[in-house]
């Protein structure tokens, strides 16, 4: 138990001062403050009255529906720790997380096919549903009802979240109610500084730890949050435009799709004041078109699972004095600390590559059921990001990979990474995108090897590209070879997904696919 109010009965009555604001819309419904507040409640009844107690570990499968945050803030305020599995996750990680997280009730969406498959395969595990026709009760028939008198004391309420899944097999990033809290606090600040109201467009469902920061700071300032399940750059254009939005998150892969559509041009934009990129690298000559096209909005941002916000260079332009800061993710943002370190944990001077370590109170507490992965991870407080870069003098950072995608190099003598790589690449005006991974070669132990998708009737070759970067780099950067392909493989969070890319080349390769790209 813990002696403060549970921090969702502050959430409460923050929405109860926004008045008949609008709070929720997708799926067709458009929800108030005061109604989201009502369903919190009556979903906690809801949950109560078919046996979940105050603290049970609550196994949720959910896309970025309006009933995912109405659902997680009904789940902490019984003290639950709910528990986020990925509906877009394969079967074998779903059993992995069951396995690891010993639920003790599931909730899923009835429309989905394999949550109802997961369902049936919880042998003595309560099973309840959002919606009907779905296995168990429904939750929402009479959730918008007089809610039930609630337990005065509960547990801390705390979470199970997935990682993005870009290192292998997702990991369960456990954060306490103190992240929550923290949340709270920086609504608080943003409220105070009196930046116009969010109309937020979410692509980020709750199971990442990005949907749980963006969905709650935007309901803690007053703000109204647009949910979509499925990424459409046509939808997201228009949907821009009519509701007049002035925020929202996309990944560079998003980003692109969104430059090089069609509907873009005379699409207004003007209400615009924080278009997020992140969750991954954006090539400069990109963000130059994406500056040209709405103007100074763009906000890069730099976060984990682990830690949820990192870094933030708001308001992007481009610098004549200082061109390198569109590689730059900004300085850190809020109370976050941020030093770059050697191998041996030797903190590094400004302008030398290292590991990124940070502190923050937005940290997670570890790493659900792998105490000695967290104990890697977690070092005095600090969170080891296992990403590669540098500060520069005045305090901004850059990432350079991460730190498995390093390309180790025997004759060369040093590790080279992959995003100056692919800067100089996309820089080219007939490539609309590239990647970069590090494949086995018999004579240098590894290469770059280049996967471009390049610009509708490009003539541009390989040979040119790789002249490229030796002209901005070094024969040191030279790609080994140039692929061309339609698109970049994206994993389940929109960023590009360089294990599938490895994969791809060690099935043409099968010769040279032991071991494939770079050690850790």
């Amino acid at each position: 138990m813990t002696d403060r109010p549970n921090y969702v009965h502050e959430a409460l009555e923050l929405f109860a001062g926004f008045g008949d604001r609008e709070a929720l819309v997708g799926g067709g419904r458009r929800l108030t403050y005061p109604q989201v507040a009502a369903q919190v409640r009556g979903l906690a009844a809801a949950l109560r009255h078919h046996g979940v107690r105050p603290g049970a570990a609550v196994l949720v499968m959910l896309g970025n529906t309006v009933e995912g945050p109405l659902l997680q803030l009904a789940l902490h305020l019984l003290g639950c720790r709910s528990m986020w599995v990925a509906p877009v996750t394969s079967r074998r990680e779903v059993d992995e997380f069951v396995a690891l997280s010993a639920p003790e009730a599931f909730v899923h969406d009835p429309r989905d096919a394999q949550a109802v498959e997961v369902a049936a395969g919880l042998s003595g595990v309560p099973v309840l549903c959002l919606g009907p026709g779905g296995a168990g009760p429904d939750l929402t028939a009479g959730a918008a009802g007089p809610a039930a008198e609630l337990p005065a004391e509960v547990p801390a309420p705390e979470s199970i979240l997935q990682t993005s899944g870009t290192t292998g097999t997702p990991k369960l990033v456990h954060h306490r109610e103190s992240f929550y809290r923290q949340v709270l606090a920086l609504a608080a600040d943003f409220r105070g500084a009196g930046f116009p109201l969010l109309r937020h467009l979410s692509h980020s469902p709750m199971w990442l730890a990005s949907g749980q920061i963006t969905t709650l700071i935007n309901l803690f300032t007053g703000g109204v949050l647009f949910l979509r399940e499925q990424w459409d750059p046509a939808a997201f254009v228009a949907t821009v435009d009519a509701e007049r939005l002035t925020s929202t998150f996309v990944t560079p892969p998003m980003l692109y799709e969104v430059l090089d559509h069609p509907d873009l041009p005379g699409a207004d934009f003007s209400a615009m004041f924080m278009f997020n990129v992140g969750a991954g690298p954006a090539a400069p000559a990109r963000l130059r078109q994406a500056i040209a096209r709405f103007g100074p909005c763009l906000r890069i941002v730099y976060g984990l699972s682990e830690a949820v916000v990192i870094c933030a260079l708001p308001g992007l332009t481009e610098d004549p004095e200082h061109p390198e800061r569109l590689r730059s993710c900004g300085r850190p943002y809020g109370d976050v600390s941020v030093e770059i370190r050697d191998a041996g944990g030797r903190v590094l001077p400004a302008g030398e590559d290292g590991e990124v370590w940070v502190r923050t109170k937005l940290s997670f507490a570890g790493y659900h059921g792998q105490p000695e992965l967290t104990a890697e991870t977690l070092v005095d407080g600090w969170v080891r990001t296992r990403d590669i870069g540098h500060l520069d003098a005045d305090g901004y950072l850059y990432l350079v990979d991460r730190l498995q995608d390093r390309i180790l190099t025997r004759q060369r003598s040093w590790p080279i990474y992959s995003r100056p790589i692919e800067d100089v690449l996309a820089g080219h005006p007939e490539v609309r995108a590239a990647a970069v991974i590090g494949v086995p070669d018999p004579v240098a132990g590894e290469l770059p090897h280049a996967y471009v998708v390049p610009a509708p009737g490009a003539s541009v070759t390989g040979e040119e590209l790789i002249a490229l970067v030796v002209r901005e780099l070094s024969e040191t950067w030279a790609p080994g070879a140039v692929e061309f392909v339609d698109a970049l493989p994206l994993n389940r969070s929109a960023k590009v997904d360089k294990r599938a890319l490895r994969a791809r080349y060690a099935a043409a390769h099968p010769a040279g696919a032991d071991p494939i790209g770079s050690p850790a």
